[in-house]
């Protein structure tokens, strides 16, 4: 971003600062206007292939996402960098590229052309040379690490191979600016055709209708579908072609099953969920945390980005609407979960010393046998080392603890830290069974794969059948509520920090 600035910074300079009108060149700030559309285009891409795999219909592959490929396709917007850069180095360096007319038909023809002859016939080659033992160790192993693709995962590939592509995309725009017959609209729409059909082709939902092919048959041999290019993805050695499979067609390299997967993959129905948890947000910037939302946001707790300042314009606006159309209902209140209530009880009769606040203090004493019962301390006392808080714990309160204490929260959101010298543990959670599938951060204090403890009781009582409420008067068996949990998957949450402090 840093190398791209002063570029960008220049062209919008010229363009709208320049004294002579008939001098401004619109070609120069267009490709600031095409980086921010490719940027646009790709995060649609991202969200809806995010919801329509969750959802399940038309889904191609059951297998979910892990959080190695979410890293490994964190920087997808490198190569728009990159491809920036290149473009503001060959307008400055070419002439041709100039005041560039908005359209010509000949350079459009002329583009496409090029694109279904040489274009599409040396990638074939090239990609079918990247599959030899060779170079896929080497280099295209990186892009076939991600059996489930999703939208960005087509443009993650080392940079040699980036480079590679990008001298065979510019031979259309090459032929069309050195025979003068160039425009805006053949360069525009060519780049905009190859991410349309780069991030189509790597969703995990197949979208194509099967009547553009009835009324059309010759498109089979012009346009691949996501089922296609899957293929390519989990058996490697068929399906070669960028986006026209002619050439798969032309050298026999077609997968037997691409027929039968593109049908299977339409007839797919939505999957029936088991549970549903409506939740909310916490913060108005949170929205982009959601799966639906940044890529990387969605799996990294407590993730900050620079650009999320650039987006508050648009955060505003969605918050102003929810605030003015949306409904809100308090559906879990501040009382003190059983599962706090177990941790109280294991620690003060295994001899550690808790603070609790007056109305819990009275009431878990009552529940402890003598000897324990000396290690629950009230909150009007700050001596002990181990403190049991929740959503009220202010600053000042914080400062009156010892040094090296351990906060542990039992309520839904974290405490706020106000000590470097302390330790805090995270609010109720466990870590999920290996199984559940396509989960990000269900919260964004709390570490990957790990949910809190009020989700997961809404996930037992659906799935054991339970009638009781997880919060009121009565309290059912911990023991059963315990082992329920284990018998699903979840496993307790351990904190090397908490527990290298107690050491």
């Amino acid at each position: 971003y840093l190398l791209l600035a002063p570029f960008a910074g220049h062209s919008i300079y010229s363009f709208f600062m320049g004294k002579d009108e008939s001098r401004r060149d619109i070609s120069y700030i267009f490709i600031l206007v095409y980086l921010l559309m490719r940027m646009v285009h790709h995060q649609m891409w991202i969200s809806l292939s995010r919801y329509r795999t969750a959802k399940g219909d038309n889904r191609i592959l059951d297998r979910s996402i892990e959080f190695d490929q979410v890293d490994r396709e964190r920087n997808w917007d490198d190569q728009i960098m990159l491809n920036g850069v290149v473009f503001y180095i060959g307008y400055l360096m070419f002439t041709q590229t100039h005041h560039l007319p908005l359209w010509r038909i000949d350079g459009i023809i002329i583009t496409a052309l090029m694109h279904t002859g040489p274009v599409e016939f040396l990638y074939y080659w090239f990609h079918r040379a990247l599959h030899h033992h060779f170079l896929y160790s080497r280099y295209h192993s990186h892009h076939h690490s991600s059996i489930v693709t999703q939208p960005h995962t087509a443009v993650i590939h080392p940079f040699a191979e980036i480079v590679i592509y990008y001298l065979l995309f510019f031979i259309p725009i090459a032929v069309t600016l050195f025979t003068g017959t160039a425009s805006i609209a053949s360069i525009g729409a060519y780049a905009i055709y190859l991410d349309f059909m780069n991030l189509m082709g790597h969703c995990n939902f197949e979208l194509i209708p099967k009547w553009m092919f009835s009324i059309f048959p010759p498109l089979k041999y012009l346009m691949y579908t996501p089922s296609f290019h899957s293929l390519h993805h989990t058996q490697f050695r068929t399906n070669y072609s960028l986006y026209m499979p002619m050439y798969d067609y032309l050298y026999g390299t077609v997968d037997k099953s691409s027929d039968t997967l593109y049908e299977k993959s339409l007839e797919r129905e939505a999957e029936s969920p088991d549970v549903v948890h409506l939740t909310h947000l916490t913060t108005p910037e949170s929205i982009y945390h959601l799966r639906l939302g940044f890529a990387s946001l969605a799996s990294k707790p407590h993730a900050s980005k620079w650009y999320l300042w650039l987006m508050w314009p648009i955060t505003l606006w969605s918050f102003l609407i929810t605030w003015i159309y949306g409904t809100s209902q308090v559906v879990l209140r501040g009382c003190f979960s059983k599962v706090a209530y177990s941790i109280v009880l294991a620690l003060c009769q295994g001899g550690i010393q808790v603070m609790l606040d007056g109305k819990e203090y009275k009431r878990l004493k009552a529940m402890l046998n003598p000897e324990a019962a000396t290690n629950l301390i009230p909150s009007k006392s700050y001596a002990s080392k181990i403190w049991l808080v929740g959503d009220g714990l202010s600053e000042d309160e914080q400062l009156k603890a010892p040094k090296g204490t351990l906060f542990i929260p039992f309520s839904q959101f974290p405490t706020r830290k106000a000590r470097k010298d302390c330790f805090y543990f995270t609010t109720p959670a466990m870590t999920l069974p290996k199984h559940f599938e396509n989960v990000d951060s269900c919260e964004n204090w709390l570490p990957r794969r790990v949910m809190s403890a009020s989700r997961i009781a809404g996930i037992l009582h659906a799935l054991e059948g339970w009638n009781e409420n997880e919060c009121g008067n009565m309290m059912f068996d911990i023991e059963k509520v315990w082992k329920a949990s284990l018998q699903h998957g979840f496993s307790p949450l351990t904190m090397p920090s908490a527990t290298e402090s107690k050491a």
